[in-house]
């Protein structure tokens, strides 16, 4: 809804839903800036800004966010480490957050506005958020459009969940309270998020028109915009998921060193590092990236990371850093060890918790250690990979993401002996590439979360929670595949957690519909991989049999929704028992292969599958 200028609160001021409702906002200061006579082109978003969603606590009457005379506030988003003009890297996007005083103009409220914005990529990021006086919490859905510079255009639909009654798995931040002109400061979670479009990767973006005005009782609000930059000329050679955000007592002035295996190798490196799920900031005093020798021992000098030209990155509360791009000659199919000094105190960590690999952390108050190289201070150990979600090299032909659960995760493997299903994948990959092969050596991505769904969240996304099953992989999609370096394809294999846990057949499948269209539509060749059987395991009944089967029907008869199929089911079933491993397979539990089991897998992949058409 838009408001006149010299317009008074009562009139509803942002949100961004779809439902009107009778109820009437109190009236309070009216935020709306000056007339001004409309463009004739495009303009840069700030010189659009005409709403106040931000005040300082002390003064909340100076914003109004959402028409009800409510705001974010000024210290909670510093907390958080989201400071006027701070550059903000999320989903693989560079967001500006707007550089204003609180009181000050600091976003816009779609209305068809012309967005000045430059770059060329497979996507455009939003920063937004809908509202609406009258906290129905309903999400707003507009359709815009982006402009190319060599005249042509592309339109798009931008969802926008509500401020205060959004999902916490989605947002790209959440502030502990909301700022009341009338009731002062009130605890309640306030949320931003961070939401992409498809873009026209051929062309370079001119500008983007925003939707139009929802409504009368709805607004959507545009914070920054940018264009998600193409990653070309990049290869994700090792990746993995943040799964929650569990306490890990207290690291104080310690070095973690991380263990982690290539795919895909190349001559100059950069890593990622990620805050997601955080409240607050996180400071990494310095960075390394080596080659493991034995233990935390490297092969040679460790090689020294910076971000930004500086060795110290300080990555607000759910953003992520990549480092600057290093001369570090990365080997396929070898650990790395890359090291992280944490100046802390840090007493919670996004990390993933199945890393079945044996890293290593120095005694607390030990200092900055990463550069050392026999390892002789990290005398305590981690099964877990803080903060590191990801390792590019440069060159190669781009990435094939597994997006997965336990299984492609690799629980009940040898630890430390990479012999997940993707391990062995990115070796044959490797090996028929060298010997002539006509699929390319493409890096293999890892984005398996143990006792993940495809439907709902285990963990729910905020907060500090011993639940390390990640939010569900429809939500995480955007994160752990479509802004991953170099992704060409995607291999979604999950679905067994749900059917075990109440989910019916038809929630799954289009769970998997709604995750193939969306990775289409940014260009990625989808594969779908059915269901492996679980017979045997102590909650796989016979109905749940039932919906897995009637799942994998739909997988192997999708009617266009995956560019192929990759039968797992079929290669560890028992043909005696169809609801069963077989025994070979079977790491012994009933629900996880084994090693021969994750090695069938594997081998089973038709190769030529994972090749997009273009």
């Amino acid at each position: 809804m838009r408001r006149g200028p010299w317009s008074t609160a009562i009139t509803v001021c942002l949100a961004v839903l779809t439902v009107p409702t009778a109820m009437a906002a109190p009236a309070v200061a009216s935020t709306a800036v000056s007339p001004r006579a409309e463009p004739s082109g495009p303009l840069p978003l700030e010189r659009l800004f005409d709403n106040r969603a931000i005040s300082d606590d002390a003064r909340p009457g100076r914003a109004d966010f959402d028409g009800a005379g409510n705001s974010l506030s000024a210290q909670d988003l510093k907390a958080a480490g989201w400071t006027p003009g701070q550059d903000l890297d999320i989903d693989a996007a560079r967001l500006r957050w707007p550089e204003r005083r609180p009181g000050q103009p600091d976003n816009v409220r779609a209305d068809g506005q012309q967005v000045k914005l430059h770059g060329r990529g497979n996507a455009v990021s939003f920063l937004v958020a809908a509202s609406s006086p009258d906290v129905s919490g309903a999400e707003v859905t507009g359709t815009g459009t982006i402009r190319y510079e060599d005249g042509s255009a592309s339109s798009y639909r931008l969802r926008a969940p509500d401020w205060r009654g959004g999902p916490l798995s989605t947002k790209a931040v959440a502030l502990p309270h909301l700022n009341s002109a009338e009731g002062g400061q009130q605890t309640e979670k306030a949320k931003l998020y961070a939401v992409t479009v498809p873009a026209d990767t051929r062309r370079k973006v001119r500008s983007v028109t925003l939707p139009a005005d929802p409504g009368p009782r709805a607004d959507l609000h545009v914070f920054a915009a940018s264009v998600r930059e193409d990653t070309r000329g990049w290869t994700g050679s090792w990746s993995t998921s943040t799964a929650g955000y569990p306490s890990v007592g207290a690291w104080q002035d310690q070095t973690v060193r991380l263990v982690v295996h290539t795919s895909a190798g190349g001559p100059r490196a950069r890593i990622r590092l990620e805050n997601t799920f955080a409240s607050a900031p996180v400071t990494i005093g310095a960075a390394s990236i080596a080659v493991q020798a034995e233990g935390a021992a490297a092969r040679r000098d460790p090689v020294p990371l910076r971000f930004g030209g500086r060795s110290e990155v300080t990555i607000p509360a759910g953003a992520q850093a990549f480092s600057d791009p290093v001369g570090f000659d990365v080997p396929a199919d070898t650990n790395l060890l890359v090291s992280l000094h944490l100046p802390g105190p840090v007493a919670a960590a996004p990390l993933h918790s199945q890393a079945l690999q044996t890293s290593y952390l120095s005694e607390g108050g030990s200092g900055d250690r990463t550069g050392e190289r026999d390892g002789g201070t990290f005398t305590g150990s981690l099964k877990t990979w803080p903060y590191l979600t990801g390792i590019d090299v440069q060159g190669g032909p781009g990435s094939v993401v597994a997006l997965g659960d336990s299984i492609t995760d690799g629980v009940k493997s040898t630890p430390g002996a990479n012999r997940r299903w993707p391990d062995v994948l990115a070796r044959r990959l490797r090996e028929q590439s060298a010997g002539g092969g006509e699929v390319p050596a493409y890096g293999v991505l890892n984005h398996g979360i143990s006792a993940n769904r495809v439907v709902t969240d285990r963990y729910p996304g905020d907060g500090i929670s011993t639940d390390t099953g990640g939010v569900s992989a429809q939500h995480r999609l955007e994160r752990d595949v479509l802004a991953q370096t170099g992704a060409q394809t995607v291999v979604l294999f999950e679905g067994v957690n749900d059917v075990r846990w109440g989910a019916t057949a038809e929630e799954v499948i289009q769970g998997m519909r709604n995750i193939a269209e969306r990775a289409r539509e940014r260009g990625l060749r989808v594969v779908g991989a059915t269901v492996t059987p679980c017979g045997g395991y102590k909650d796989c009944t016979q109905d749940v049999d039932r919906r897995r089967r009637a799942v994998n029907d739909f997988v192997r008869d999708s009617g266009g929704a995956f560019d192929a199929v990759l039968d797992f089911d079929r290669v560890l079933r028992d043909p005696e028992r169809p609801e069963r491993m077989l025994p070979v397979y079977d790491s012994g539990d009933h629900l996880h292969p084994g090693d021969a089991g994750l090695k069938a897998l594997g081998e089973s992949v038709e190769l030529r599958a994972l090749v997009p058409r273009r």
